[in-house]
Formats: C-alpha cells, sequence, structure tokens
C-alpha cells in the first residue's frame, strides 16, 4: 500500500469535496484490486544480508576487471527477448513461499525469473571467488553467468526439517545466463537451452534421490540468441539464451569463495585478487557461522576452536556427499575447489553424468582427458580440494588442526559409504565385516559382465532370502535371480566398444616407448595411470574379441550365480533369531526399494528433452521433472516420454537453426524406451562436455 501514498495526497488536493471517509474507502479497495494483481513474485520478501554484512565492490566501471577486496559487485541482468517459461519447479518455488502455477500463469513471471525485469526488493550482484581447476590454481574466477539477485525471508510454515538445514531464515535466489559481469572473462554471461535444462533436471532429482543439493525454480527461454560451437568441432550454430533459476541458502559457499586473499601460486604465478586483506576473510568466516552453522558458533566461544568445529562439520558434509554420489552412481564432472560447498550441497550442474554400465573408470566430462575427475577418483578428489579449503583459511584455521581433521575423512567416508551400501542390499540387522568384501565382489561382478549400475541395484530386492520350506530349490532359485541380473548386463559388441582404447595406437607406442627412454619428458606430457588405463583397455578388447556372444553369456552367468549363493546366504544370516521372518523380508524390500531408484537422470532421458525444447516443444522437460519427483516408484502413464505415439506438444516455438534435420533423423533412428531401461544404442554417443 506505500506507494499508493502519494496518489492519496495528491487526490486530497485535487478532490476536495470527497470526503475523507468516501475517499480512504475508495483507495483501499483500489489498492486492495491491485494487490490482488500484483505478480506474485513482486510480494518477495528480501532481506539481502550478504551485501550488508561483507565487502561490496565500490566500482562501477563496466566490462571484465579485477575486483579487490571485494566479496560482490553489483552488476544489470540483461533482458531477454520474448522470455517465457519452459518448466517450473513447483516443490522449489514452494521454498519462497511461491506456487508453481501463479507463477507460470504470471505475464511477469518469466521477465522477473530471467532477471530481465528486476523484483522489489532485488539487489543484483556477481560474487567473487577463485579456484583450483584441474589441480592447477586459476586466480579470479567469479560469477561470470550467475547473478545473485537477493535473499528471500523463510515464509511462515516452511516444514522444520528444511529450518534444520537453513537456519539462515533467508533463501537466496541466483539467476545463471542473465549476461555480462565483471567475472565473464572472455564469455559474454548466456547458457543455452542444453545447459539450463541439464542443470534445472538434475538439481531437482538430486534432492528427490536424497542427496544434498542447490535447488533449481525454473528454466525461461528467449528468442535472444548466442552463437555456440557445441562440440567444438568448428561448426557453431545459433542457440537460445536460457536462464535457471537457482536457490540455495547461500551461494557465497564455495570453497574457491575464501581463495580469494591466496598468494601468487608456486606453478602457475597467479594470486588472489583480494591477497593481503586477511580482515576480510575473517568477515566472511564470521557470517558463513553465525548464518549457517549458529549452534558451532554458540557452543565454541573460542575463535580457533569455532573454526576448526566448522572446518570438521565441512569436512563431514563433504565425506556424507560424495559417499552418497558413489551410492547412486553419480559423477559430478568438473571438481574444481570453486564447485564444491561449504555447506556439504551439490553444486553447478555442468558435464555431470550418472553411470549407465557401471565403470569405476567412468569419465562423465568429455573435456576430462586424464580422468582426474572420474567416478572412482571423487572421494579422493573432495579430500584434495578439502586440504586446498584448510589452505585458504589459514592462519584463522590452523594448519595442524586441519591436519588432524583431515586424518578423520577416509574413516568417516568410508562409513558412510558402507552404511548406504548395506541399505541398497538389505543388509538392515547385522554389520558384518565381510560385508565389505561382498559389496566389493558385487561391483567386481557388475564390471566385469557390464551391469548396469541403476537397474542393477534396482533388481536386488526382488532375490528372495532363504526361509525355511521354500517351495522351490536353491539352485533353481540362483537360476532365477541369476537371469534376472543377466537382463542387465553388456552384451559382446557393448563390451568391444566401451574396451576400445580411446587413445590413437601409435600414440600409445611412442608414450611407451618414451617411458622406457626418457621418463622426465614422459612425465611432461603423460602419466602413468593414463598408460596403464589404456592398456587394461586392449588386454579386455582382445579377450572380448577372442569370445563369442555364447560363451560371454555363460561366463556372466557362472559370474552373477557365485556371487548371488553368496549373497544369500548373507541375507539368510540376517533371518537368524527374528521371530517375524516375513515382517523383516518386507522390511528389506521397503528399503532397497526407497534407496535404490527406479529412475534417474540418464543423459539420453535429457538429451530427448533437450531436442524437443529445442523445437519449442517444452512437454518432454515437464514430464521428466514428473517422473524425477518420484524416482523410486512406478508412475503409471508416465513410462515413456511425451513424443512416443506422436501426441500433440504443449508447448511449441520457433525451431532452432539446423535442429529440423536433428529431430527428423532423431525420430526416424532412435526407438523410444522406458524412462527405467538400459540407454538405448545411441546414448553411446551423446558427448557432454
Amino acid at each position: 500500500m506505500a506507494y499508493l501514498g502519494p496518489r492519496l495526497g495528491q487526490s486530497r488536493i485535487f478532490i476536495p469535496c470527497v470526503s475523507a471517509f468516501r475517499l480512504l474507502g475508495t483507495v483501499g479497495m483500489a489498492d486492495m484490486g491491485l494487490a490482488m494483481s500484483r505478480s506474485p513474485l513482486e510480494r518477495l520478501d528480501f532481506d539481502n544480508v550478504a551485501l550488508k554484512k561483507l565487502p561490496l565492490d565500490s566500482s562501477e566501471e563496466p566490462g571484465v576487471r579485477q575486483v579487490k577486496g571485494a566479496c560482490f559487485s553489483l552488476v544489470k541482468p540483461q533482458p531477454l527477448t520474448k522470455p517465457r517459461f519452459v518448466a517450473v519447479s513447483h516443490e522449489a518455488l514452494a521454498l519462497l513461499g511461491l506456487n508453481g502455477e501463479e507463477v507460470m500463469n504470471d505475464p511477469l513471471g518469466p521477465e522477473y525469473l530471467s532477471g530481465s525485469k528486476v523484483m522489489p526488493g532485488s539487489e543484483p550482484a556477481a560474487h567473487c571467488y577463485c579456484g583450483h581447476q584441474f589441480g592447477q590454481f586459476a586466480g579470479q574466477l567469479g560469477d561470470g553467468a550467475a547473478c545473485y539477485l537477493g535473499e528471500v525471508k523463510v515464509p511462515p510454515g516452511q516444514d522444520p526439517k528444511l529450518l534444520r538445514e537453513n537456519p539462515s531464515g533467508r533463501w537466496e535466489i541466483q539467476v545463471k545466463g542473465a549476461g555480462l559481469t565483471p567475472f565473464s572473462r572472455t564469455a559474454d554471461g548466456r547458457k543455452v537451452l542444453r545447459s539450463s535444462i541439464r542443470e534445472f533436471l538434475c538439481s531437482e532429482v538430486m534432492f528427490f534421490l536424497g542427496v544434498p543439493t542447490t535447488r533449481a525454480g525454473s528454466v525461461v527461454t528467449s528468442d535472444s540468441r548466442v552463437v555456440r560451437d557445441v562440440y567444438y568441432s568448428g561448426n557453431p550454430r545459433h542457440e537460445r539464451c536460457s536462464v535457471v533459476v537457482r536457490i540455495a541458502p547461500t551461494f557465497l559457499s564455495r570453497f574457491g569463495s575464501f581463495e580469494i586473499f591466496k598468494r601468487a601460486d608456486e606453478h602457475t604465478g597467479r594470486q588472489g585478487p583480494s591477497y593481503g586483506r586477511d580482515e576480510i576473510r575473517g568477515q566472511m568466516m564470521d557470517y558463513v557461522i553465525e548464518m549457517f552453522y549458529p549452534e558451532i558458533q554458540q557452543n565454541h566461544p573460542d575463535r580457533v576452536e569455532r573454526n576448526v568445529a566448522f572446518f570438521k562439520e565441512v569436512m563431514l558434509r563433504t565425506a556424507r556427499l560424495v559417499a552418497l554420489w558413489q551410492c547412486v552412481g553419480f559423477c559430478h564432472g568438473v571438481l574444481n575447489t570453486d564447485n564444491m560447498s561449504i555447506l556439504g550441497l551439490t553444486l553447478d550442474y555442468g558435464p555431470y553424468g550418472f553411470m549407465d554400465r557401471f565403470d569405476p573408470d567412468f569419465i562423465c566430462n568429455a573435456s576430462d582427458n586424464s580422468g582426474r575427475y572420474s567416478y572412482q577418483a571423487q572421494p579422493a578428489i573432495c579430500r584434495w580440494n578439502l586440504v586446498k579449503l584448510a589452505e585458504a583459511l589459514a592462519p584463522e584455521l590452523p594448519p595442524d588442526r586441519a591436519e588432524a581433521v583431515m586424518d578423520e575423512y577416509l574413516d568417516l567416508y568410508n562409513g558412510f559409504y558402507l552404511e548406504n551400501m548395506r541399505k541398497k542390499l538389505g543388509l538392515l540387522k547385522k554389520d558384518e565385516p565381510e560385508d565389505e568384501i561382498l559389496i566389493t565382489e558385487l561391483l567386481q561382478t557388475m564390471h566385469n559382465t557390464g551391469a548396469d549400475f541403476t537397474n542393477t541395484f534396482r533388481s536386488l530386492s526382488q532375490i528372495s532370502c532363504p526361509t525355511e520350506g521354500e517351495s522351490e530349490g536353491e539352485e533353481e532359485l540362483v537360476k532365477k535371480a541369476t537371469d534376472l541380473l543377466l537382463e542387465q548386463c553388456a552384451s559382446s559388441e557393448e563390451l568391444k566398444a566401451a574396451n576400445k582404447p580411446t587413445m590413437d595406437p601409435r600414440e600409445l607406442a611412442m608414450l611407451l616407448s618414451m617411458a622406457q627412454s626418457n621418463p622426465a619428458l614422459f612425465q611432461m606430457i603423460s602419466d602413468r595411470t593414463t598408460i596403464a588405463r589404456q592398456l587394461e583397455r586392449l588386454s579386455k578388447l582382445k579377450d572380448l574379441m577372442e569370445t563369442s556372444q555364447e560363451e560371454l553369456k555363460t561366463q556372466q552367468a557362472e559370474e552373477w550365480s557365485r556371487w548371488i549363493t553368496r549373497y544369500r546366504k548373507r541375507l539368510s544370516r540376517e533371518m537368524e533369531g527374528q521371530s517375524d521372518v516375513q515382517a523383516v523380508q518386507e522390511e528389506r524390500v521397503t528399503v532397497m526399494d526407497g534407496t535404490n531408484p527406479r529412475v534417474v537422470l540418464r543423459n539420453y532421458i535429457a538429451q530427448n528433452a533437450i531436442e524437443a525444447a529445442e523445437n519449442g516443444d517444452f512437454s518432454e522437460v515437464q514430464r521428466v521433472l514428473k517422473v524425477l519427483e518420484k524416482p523410486f516408484s512406478s508412475q503409471p502413464g508416465l513410462e515413456l516420454p511425451a513424443w512416443v505415439g506422436g501426441g500433440p506438444a504443449t508447448e511449441r516455438g520457433e525451431r532452432d537453426e539446423g535442429e529440423e534435420q536433428l529431430q527428423e533423423s532423431a525420430s526416424t533412428a532412435r526407438n523410444p524406451v522406458p524412462y527405467d531401461s538400459k540407454p538405448p544404442a545411441w546414448a553411446h554417443e551423446i558427448c557432454v562436455t
């Protein structure tokens, strides 16, 4: 009502014959109508504490620059032409007290949630941070495409569990793809539909899988265009500018946020833009601990002890997070220090991937030639990043105390991992030392047989526990279980393709020779791990070439039979001393089916949604989101993509350049498969960088 005040004053001057009572009544009704017609996004209650408590860049100089002595720079998001919604997450928007349907139907919704218009109370800013990228300190990075819009007060009646996870009482809103900032480097600050849909969907499925994550409220696309070379192949094309709304307790939470104070790096020579400004590091730590770790603040009056407790909690959350990643087969792809969160959240969804065929060396990022961020490397890389965080927090965090904390990391990670894996295998009543061996043998069998990670684990609940008076014999039950798991194994041709060396044979021969003749030069251009991986692939490929499909199937059946026999023996020990065997069986199945997802965001599922959206059909993005909101459940009517059967699209727009041919070839060459199936043959061609 405050903004109608001046109008009321003017009315009193120019309409003296109207009584004050009538005037107030009339204006009150008009005001009520305006309030009712306002955009719901204009009613958000902003309280931008980070900008009040932390140093703000005083320069308004346009363009890319070094930002010294500040955590934020004020920016102006660049408007999009004809912004429109692709999809919204009702659950994520509810964190802000918003109704998804109202937002979707709000004419101003796409403008506000793309940064094209600035919401009342919003103060757009970009965050300054640094980072170690692929092991090397890169200096200043910062929000090159993301933009802080502000912090919205938690609405009344929010779930107490969410308040425990976010004790600050505010949710930070950020738009990604809203244009240039001082940190855009050589880029344009824009994101396209491909990357935006991938980030939106994965942010949400991770939440529904029970993995701590930042959230995504919406995807907006537009008629604004940028040029992108999708595969860096010299064939650029125009793509639509798109924006994702991200939501989190804070995005001032990157390990790299604290690396802006780093002295010149001994390897790269780069230094943090705020080197020497140690007082700002103290300010940042005070802010983060007071806002997001209030119990630590209250329980540790001594500053050093407080900081050690804070680092220990960050270490614990990181260990728990990466254990959850490993247990759902998630590979982040770019685990640089600037992409890790001190709140223990999955942050920044770029070239990520959920594993299809189990491979411990799975690399989801086609740009990661060395496999630094492979699936099996993630726990160790997270530890490495924690060490870099500890270095960045010194002297506020004494190095000897940080080292003592880090000594606990491996045991904590293993504990979280085993706890989750026991649930995935339905081992709920007893913790046996042999369980670790059983899990290792399962993964080895999956690797040897090329078994699908998600579907194999999902199938395990269908393997029965041995009970007295079973109508079928042990051999028959093991065979039935083996046949079930063989359905998830790779064929001979699939395994040959998977084990084909990624290095040219001549290059491999040259490197092998160099490793012997000139080890120093070899170390500069390659490493023994990479070469060993290539040689292992060659060896496996040779074996496969000498094995027929029938022989392979027999080998796979023998391997699975051996493991299933051991697994059923372990399950039988779960039943010892249990009075109600049926209840134990039912609990086991319930826990397993609530831990092993039926569906995850495989690359081909995202790709189908992206290609449909690039052709103006947003229904598949919305449908995939609906499927992923219940990843552990079967949803009748939502088994197949929306385009199967040639039904009409819910939203259509102008096709992107070159997309007509792409969609035609895709629709004719691809047979639809259910969301919970193994990936189709064409999926291995998807390249994410």
